[in-house]
């Protein structure tokens, strides 16, 4: 009787799983098998989409492409300074923030940012960055400094990005660390205390470890969305000064709807696609090593 009982539910589990799988079949792996099928296929237009057999050329030709090879380089670059940056950033505060006694009020206010939509986002910082009335080179005149063309010079353009990207989406980190942090057992930091830790040491020794899992799974979670940054990049640059600015999205956005290229345009998803699953899979081994590390 009780097995059957267990074979009843485990039957019932499955069932209730089924429009899930269904769902995600028709939302995800169909789209993503048609966007594989047609990344070898040269696609124009005739009064309906005619599909030409071009086997991996699409891929060959992203090599030579002049847009998505810089924009895979900016894209790297642009998730490796931002993601230290933020983690970094949102440590301190999450670690301030824990000795605060009002600090859900704190938290409300950093908040803002990641609630605010992007174009109201882009606008704030275009205003802020602009050359003759913006924030920023008002500030610096007023300080007797020549002001500086955040938008339009190559290497500034590039650093602006990255403020940006770093004011909007810090709060996102500092929200899953101070999860983390409010999670640890008092009696372990007050043992901390007891032994004569300081702010710092405790900061290092007792909580560092102890929420390294949720680091990893911060800073992995703000490493794919840098992949996927687009708004900022075409609200404030269009990719410009040249490729200064250029990110994979921003280039794939070019090729599909600018440039009407949906063979290349889905080469480019895919090869964007593969490079995301290698770094994830590079980091969940290195969070499963780390894991095993503070258990021993």
């Amino acid at each position: 009787m009780e097995n059957r009982l267990k074979e009843t539910d485990r039957y019932w589990n499955v069932l209730s799983l089924a429009p899930l799988c269904l769902l995600l079949f028709f939302l995800t792996i169909i789209p993503l098998l048609s966007l594989i099928y047609t990344s070898f296929f040269k696609v124009t237009w005739d009064g309906g989409y005619l599909y030409e057999g071009i086997g991996f050329q699409n891929f060959f030709d992203l090599v030579e492409n002049k847009f998505y090879i810089p924009g895979v380089k900016n894209t790297i670059l642009f998730a490796l300074i931002t993601v230290i940056i933020q983690v970094v950033i949102a440590y301190a505060i999450a670690i301030v923030l824990n000795k605060i006694k009002y600090r859900v009020i704190y938290l409300s206010i950093f908040m803002l940012p990641i609630l605010l939509p992007p174009i109201v986002i882009g606008s704030i910082w275009r205003l802020m960055y602009g050359f003759d009335f913006g924030l920023f080179n008002y500030l610096l005149s007023y300080l007797g400094i020549m002001p500086i063309d955040w938008l339009g010079d190559p290497k500034m353009a590039f650093i602006s990005i990255v403020i940006l990207d770093i004011w909007h989406w810090t709060p996102f980190s500092v929200i899953l660390l101070i999860t983390a942090i409010e999670g640890i057992p008092k009696d372990i930091l007050e043992a901390g205390l007891v032994d004569g830790t300081n702010f710092l040491k405790e900061a290092y020794y007792l909580i560092t470890p102890l929420i390294m899992p949720t680091i990893i799974v911060a800073s992995l979670f703000r490493f794919i969305m840098s992949f996927k940054v687009f708004d900022e990049i075409y609200l404030l640059t269009q990719g410009g000064p040249g490729t200064a600015t250029e990110v994979v999205s921003f280039s794939i956005y070019e090729t599909y709807f600018e440039s009407d290229n949906i063979g290349l345009g889905s080469a480019m998803s895919v090869t964007t696609l593969i490079l995301i699953i290698l770094i994830m899979y590079a980091v969940q081994k290195i969070y499963i090593k780390l894991r095993l590390n503070a258990h021993d």
